[in-house]
């Protein structure tokens, strides 16, 4: 079994992993002032809730996209296993053919929802990520990463329509009755999802025309979940598909 975490901007993704099988997902508030030890409480009171003991764990593997926090959790993840921890990144294997202009640019949490991808479904395959950005990976039908997109996420999305729209307030992220709001709150509501929902069918046609073939559709992320449900393009929803990825990556860098 090993501790996999995915540092992301809002949420660290934790999950124990146990031949391929993810035992359970929890999210932890990713706060960049956090000490080590403070990371360290946390994760191991999330261990202690599932009745995971140190001596269970054979290893762990971080994936980061906020390198203010990597170092921290990486030093927390240690105190708990006494061993060391693989960070995704630069001298990890992968397995993953990287065509675009700077492969070094490309975040670990693309890298490794990717990996995860082309492992478990037919190709070719577009990944959205929905979290605090959208982000999309394009993996052609040869398996290769050819690029990708990236766009606000929800949340942001959100955040910025009420910061800047005086009368609007703060919402819930769930979907209205109906698609035609009746008051403020609905209209919100049915702005933020619908649009989110028809933004992915949109991209999915535009992706496909310039493949020139039809892809299988991931969604991941915090906030796929909600979102996924109310598109019209056929989209597998998969919320351990980092986990997954993190769990292979760890099998190919295991000593």
């Amino acid at each position: 079994m090993i501790l996999a975490i995915d540092i992301g901007n809002t949420n660290i993704v934790i999950g124990c992993i146990q031949k391929g099988e993810c035992l359970f997902v929890e999210r932890l508030s990713t706060v960049h002032t956090k000490t080590e030890l403070e990371y360290a409480i946390d994760i191991k009171n999330v261990l202690d809730i599932y009745h995971i003991r140190q001596e269970q764990l054979e290893g762990g593997i971080i994936s980061s996209v906020v390198p203010q926090v990597t170092r921290a959790a990486k030093l927390a993840v240690e105190k708990i296993l006494k061993k060391e921890v693989l960070i995704v990144g630069a001298g990890i294997k992968t397995g993953l053919n990287i065509r675009i202009d700077n492969p070094a640019q490309l975040g670990s949490d693309l890298v490794v929802d990717s990996v995860a991808g082309i492992a478990e479904y037919p190709v070719p395959l577009l990944i959205f990520d929905l979290g605090t950005a959208n982000t999309v990976c394009v993996i052609d039908r040869n398996k290769n990463y050819i690029g990708g997109m990236i766009y606000p996420g929800i949340g942001v999305s959100l955040d910025s329509l009420t910061a800047h729209a005086s009368q609007l307030g703060g919402i819930s992220l769930e979907a209205p009755e109906h698609i035609i709001g009746k008051n403020t709150t609905e209209c919100m509501k049915s702005g933020v999802i619908y649009s989110a929902a028809a933004a992915m069918d949109g991209i999915i046609d535009r992706l496909e025309e310039e493949l020139g073939e039809t892809a299988t559709v991931i969604a991941t992320g915090g906030l796929a979940k909600r979102i996924v449900p109310h598109c019209r393009r056929k989209v597998i929803l998969d919320d351990n598909l980092l986990l997954k990825g993190l769990y292979i990556i760890y099998q190919k860098n295991r000593k």
